[in-house]
């Protein structure tokens, strides 16, 4: 096969082949998803001492995942447990999110009261200071994540991949021209 005909284009769908995946892609991606998960923590968590935030978090997390899904396909990543426990992380992230902004109401306070107050003793995780806007933010976090995984399920389960595709081998599973 030359290497011109491995990327051969669709003319009635007018999109690259999926079959390219390579095993350098594969290897890629695998050795990414670690230190891509790391990233969107550190986003998450240095949001309150510089620029950063859960919504970014997400989509960095979210990211991660589409990576796995351009090299392996989604069947495979569909076994990966963070990809299968995302829409209950989505809905737990939105019950975390409404949770902390309207509890305080409940007390007849003020919608999404800082806790604790300034001046008082804050309990800490290294050095992250646990205080209801991290909550917040983790919330927005599982939200947006989860969000972002279900649609690009939803969008790769439009356009599944030729048996043997996600497999490195450059092989089409059909008759090449």
């Amino acid at each position: 096969m030359s290497p011109s005909s491995r990327y051969r284009v669709d003319a009635a769908q007018s999109r690259i082949d999926p079959s390219v995946t390579t095993v350098l892609t594969q290897t890629v991606a695998r050795l990414l998803l670690v230190p891509i998960f790391m990233v969107a923590l550190a986003i998450l968590v240095k949001g309150y001492a510089d620029v950063g935030d859960g919504f970014s978090a997400g989509v960095v997390a979210a990211l991660g995942v589409l990576l796995q899904d351009v090299a392996f396909g989604y069947r495979a990543i569909g076994r990966l447990a963070i990809v299968r426990l995302a829409p209950y992380g989505a809905l737990a992230g939105v019950l975390i999110a409404l949770g902390v902004t309207f509890v305080p109401v409940l007390t007849g306070e003020p919608l999404l009261r800082h806790r604790p107050e300034a001046g008082q003793p804050v309990a800490h995780l290294g050095a992250l200071e646990l205080i209801t806007p991290v909550l917040f933010d983790i919330g927005v976090f599982l939200v947006v994540f989860g969000f972002a995984v279900g649609v690009i399920g939803i969008i790769a389960r439009m356009h599944p991949r030729p048996i043997g595709a996600s497999r490195g081998t450059g092989a089409t599973g059909g008759d090449e021209g």
